[in-house]
């Protein structure tokens, strides 16, 4: 290990087998990147030429170096030695990567996730050890034997050299290993057994597997099969007789679709061979998750939920298991649970999900983070949140639960705009921070004293801000004062400007008694009185009906393009395009009658939301919420007043009619 951690094997190596050329150092985490380099640096300080790796005049590098935002990157540029990882900042790896591939600089030290997937060509790869830290099993693992494929790949490549030269440094014991492995063909073994229950449940959902027989069948397709009959033991399958190959396969099946059923995506019928894919299964094959996530929404999500519980109930999936949790890391999970609100487990801050919860609450809470990976770490985590969550709604959904759909939809606006549901709207707008939010208070008052014509209520969040800005930019910039510099109140201006803001309408489309064929009634506008039996749409009971939402932009003033569908986000890694979900309910029996996605509303829109009355006749107040996906503060919500009489025999006929011609 010491002659691992030594810099002059790395000078050795250099200076023997590329003396002039690009070379590549693997070592096994970011933490090793920063180590290695400066350890080459102490080296080269006793050489007679200590930035020989330097191939630019200084004043140029100096230039570059003032623009990188790494402290220990703007030491290691100015000898010539480039790092490259995930917890680097963008702009600092694109400036590494230019460094390197023009040869400015000779060394570039990195992990292995480089090795996939960017091409860096050296004439020199070295491999720092084989091994790295596995959070998830909190030991030392050896790399994918892929992995270090790749890693040998990056030496020589055609176009640019004519040949090339690879070190691995590796323990004695593994040696004899490397040297099979380099001069003997290696065969690529299945991974297939580890996620097999998921890859049938995607099959049953989409009904290419209706029976444990067909399930039998998909396997014998794959190259799982292939390798299992040319490497049984790998699989542990004693021979490859038929009768050991059948009971292997059919233990395989039983085992796999068990786990299915006790995760409530199949049903396996009375005849023990029939397969029927369950609501919560197809929910799990759409989004792609894993079936016990879904097992684990099944057992823990409620009709009522607050949005701490739900944040444990989306933390807890499956899919974060693989977060990594590094070395020590253990101790930094613990400092960054002290800033925050809300508490976990203390004997739980070497796990995933706990780190998961931590980097959550840090991302609504904008805390700083302990070091640079952790930055990363956050991306991964919200770039699985939204599809998690989607699923959380469906699974409400198909419950009919009205309270916890909507606290998903709120947790949604949480994760992308990074704020709690309890915070101010207000504080999404750039550059506006708590301390700033007496400026609105303030200027409701004054406007409110002064008698002028316009909204003069208190301004408590966007829609209010909106309404007293009236489209004026001016008035924005008198709002926030003297505290903003003139670019700040234009970035906040231009967030405002370009929220959505939605003019809602609706009708109810179906069969009325007397009608000859359907018809569609317009419900009265927002606020109607419920004393006033005009307010009121008389409906069937027990029977289907469509609730047409007309959704117009009314802040068309700012024509947008095409690309301009993306939410407003800069707390998001990744471009999001806005949508809305539009959730259907009954609040006193808190029941959810349905859900619809929208997309992004350019002008106009008309979103269909079908719904059955109840089957006793009554007066029932139904609300419509109209839900951003992408913002916090822009919810509206709409009550429907219906009056269910009973249908009469002919017009239920009618809705028999339309429903098979339809079909």
């Amino acid at each position: 290990v010491n002659k691992m951690n030594s810099p002059k094997i790395y000078i050795a190596n250099n200076n023997n087998h590329s003396p002039a050329k690009p070379v590549l150092i693997f070592v096994s985490s970011r933490r090793q990147t920063r180590l290695t380099a400066l350890d080459l640096i102490a080296y080269l300080a006793t050489e007679d030429n200590p930035k020989q790796w330097l191939h630019q005049d200084e004043r140029e590098i100096e230039a570059i170096i003032a623009t990188v935002r790494d402290s220990n990157l703007k030491l290691t540029l100015a000898f010539g030695i480039g790092m490259h990882h995930a917890g680097l900042h963008e702009r600092d790896r694109k400036t590494v990567e230019e460094l390197f591939v023009n040869c400015k600089i000779q060394v570039l030290i990195a992990t292995s996730t480089l090795a996939w997937g960017v091409n860096f060509p050296a004439h020199l790869v070295v491999v720092k050890g084989t091994e790295y830290y596995d959070g998830k099993t909190r030991r030392y693992v050896d790399y994918p034997i892929t992995d270090v494929l790749q890693m040998m790949g990056r030496a020589g490549r055609p176009q640019f050299d004519d040949q090339g030269k690879a070190v691995i440094l590796v323990h004695d014991i593994k040696k004899d290993f490397y040297k099979k492995f380099l001069y003997e063909p290696f065969p690529v073994e299945s991974s297939l057994l580890s996620v097999l229950s998921d890859h049938l449940n995607a099959e049953i959902a989409a009904g290419t597997i209706s029976s444990k027989q067909d399930a039998m069948d998909y396997i014998t397709w794959t190259y799982f099969f292939r390798r299992l009959v040319m490497n049984p033991s790998y699989y542990s399958l004693e021979d490859i007789s038929h009768e050991s190959i059948n009971k292997y396969l059919s233990t395989l099946v039983e085992r796999s679709l068990r786990d299915l059923e006790c995760s409530y995506c199949i049903e396996i019928q009375e005849d023990d061979r029939t397969i029927e894919p369950m609501t919560h299964g197809r929910i799990s094959s759409y989004y792609y998750l894993k079936h016990q996530t879904i097992r684990m929404f099944k057992e823990r999500l409620r009709a009522e939920l607050p949005i701490e519980e739900l944040l444990s109930v989306l933390t807890d999936a499956e899919e974060y298991a693989e977060l990594p949790v590094r070395h020590n890391e253990d101790q930094l999970n613990s400092g960054l649970a002290q800033q925050l609100p809300l508490q976990v487990n203390p004997h739980s801050f070497d796990s995933a999900h706990t780190k998961t919860h931590l980097l959550l609450q840090a991302h609504f809470s904008h805390a700083p983070l302990p070091c640079s990976d952790y930055a990363t770490d956050t991306k991964t985590v919200l770039d699985n949140a939204i599809r998690i969550c989607q699923a959380m709604l469906d699974v409400c959904a198909s419950e009919g639960w009205l309270v916890a759909a909507l606290s998903v939809c709120n947790l949604v606006q949480m994760v992308v705009q990074g704020r709690w549901l309890h915070d101010s709207s207000l504080l999404t707008l750039p550059h506006v921070q708590k301390e700033h939010l007496y400026l609105f208070r303030k200027w409701s008052s004054k406007r409110r004293s002064s008698e002028r014509v316009g909204y003069t209520g208190p301004i408590e969040g966007l829609p209010e801000l909106i309404a007293a800005c009236e489209g004026k930019e001016n008035v924005f910039a008198s709002i926030l004062g003297q505290e903003f510099q003139h670019n700040q109140i234009s970035q906040a201006w231009s967030f405002l400007s370009h929220l959505p803001v939605l003019d809602v309408r609706m009708s109810v489309k179906g069969w009325w008694e007397g009608d000859a064929k359907q018809t569609e009634r317009r419900l009265p506008a927002a606020g109607a009185n419920i004393r006033d039996q005009s307010s009121w749409c008389e409906l069937h009971a027990d029977q289907e009906y469509v609730l047409q939402v007309s959704l117009r932009r009314s802040n068309m003033g700012q024509q947008r393009r095409k690309q301009d569908s993306k939410a407003q986000a800069p707390r998001f890694p990744k471009a999001k395009d806005e949508g809305w979900f539009l959730v259907l309910g009954e609040v006193d029996r808190r029941e959810l009658l349905a859900v619809k996605r929208v997309g992004y509303v350019r002008n106009h829109t008309v979103a269909s939301v079908a719904f059955f009355t109840p089957q006793t006749t009554g007066k029932y107040i139904y609300t419509l919420y109209v839900l951003s996906d992408s913002y916090l503060g822009l919810d509206q919500q709409y009550d429907l007043h219906l009056n269910v009489i009973q249908g009469s025999i002919a017009a239920q006929v009618n809705t028999e009619v339309s429903d098979l011609s339809v079909s």
